[in-house]
């Protein structure tokens, strides 16, 4: 089977190549365009061009590298008939709890200001804070957000969960949903973590509103996707001492233009989108169950609801 590999701003092959050389026996990995466009029926893409679709009439199915679909949905190009499919790599959650509780912690224990301190030759010891004094809030609970909620609940914080509709939540945790379930939930919470998909409804999330709903001193991470943020909004909160800070790993335009003012700003921790990447492994069965899929006529695992956008 032809698989067209379709990206804008960098080469697939050069991060995910040892995972197209496994599947090299039953699927031919083509760089875009290829060469004979109507031999395609399957693509690996991420944030692809506007018109990169219109080249393969017999397309069939686009698996989208990394947890969001929201790239390739929005492709103009992306017909109604072309299913779109999520890697899904258990190894992503471990990764992204990993880097969240990384900056919950950063924040609890105050290391920015410890940081300040040594540019000062500053030795000041500041009051600890035990973890059962931070309630963290997590902006959806699907794969990723469970195991992200687990193991903050391991280490002794209390978490809150909201989603879009009710879900069942394990001892220890408290489920939110719908917009009053939402800033019932910020209310109590300290630490924010926004691990939404991006749809209509999700966009621009993050604002003021949101910011203002949490306890005072607050803290945002955002892992989800650049568009959920205000950024106006958010600066506004941290000049104004609503927030203490904010660790940001995605983002509206990437790479992050050089003289973009979140490089220098004292209170934010900024990471080039990196908080947790899709495995070879997981790639190498995802290609796969697509590539058989479409040879027996069934839709693909993992292929998202068009309409919710994930």
């Amino acid at each position: 089977m032809q698989c067209a590999l379709v990206s804008r701003g960098f080469d697939l092959r050069d991060y995910y190549g040892k995972a197209f050389d496994k599947v090299a026996d039953r699927i031919q990995m083509q760089s875009h365009p290829a060469d004979d466009p109507a031999e395609v029926r399957m693509a690996v893409a991420w944030h692809p061009p506007a018109d990169a679709f219109d080249r393969y009439p017999n397309l069939q199915a686009v698996c989208t590298i990394g947890a969001g679909a929201d790239n390739v949905l929005a492709c103009p190009s992306l017909r109604p008939g072309i299913d779109v499919v999520r890697v899904v790599d258990p190894a992503q959650a471990e990764m992204m709890s990993g880097f969240i509780t990384w900056h919950v912690i950063w924040h609890q224990r105050r290391f920015a200001s410890y940081l300040a301190q040594q540019r000062r030759s500053e030795w000041r010891r500041l009051p600890q804070r035990a973890a059962r004094s931070v309630p963290v809030a997590l902006l959806g609970y699907g794969q990723i957000g469970s195991r992200v909620a687990a193991d903050l609940t391991q280490l002794g914080f209390p978490v809150l969960a909201w989603s879009r509709t009710p879900k069942s939540m394990p001892p220890g945790m408290r489920g939110f949903h719908g917009g009053d379930g939402l800033f019932a939930m910020l209310r109590e919470a300290e630490v924010l973590v926004n691990l939404l998909p991006l749809t209509p409804e999700t966009r621009g999330i993050l604002n003021r509103d949101v910011f203002a709903a949490l306890q005072p001193g607050g803290y945002l991470i955002q892992v989800g996707r650049g568009e959920h943020l205000a950024e106006a909004d958010l600066l506004a909160a941290l000049d104004s001492g609503q927030l203490a800070g904010a660790s940001l790993d995605v983002f509206a335009r990437e790479p992050l233009a050089g003289d973009h003012v979140f490089w220098q700003h004292p209170k934010i921790v900024l990471t080039p989108h990196d908080a947790c990447d899709v495995s070879n492994d997981a790639l190498v069965g995802t290609l796969l169950s697509t590539a058989e899929a479409i040879e027996t006529g069934r839709r693909p695992p993992g292929a998202v609801d068009r309409v919710r956008g994930y």
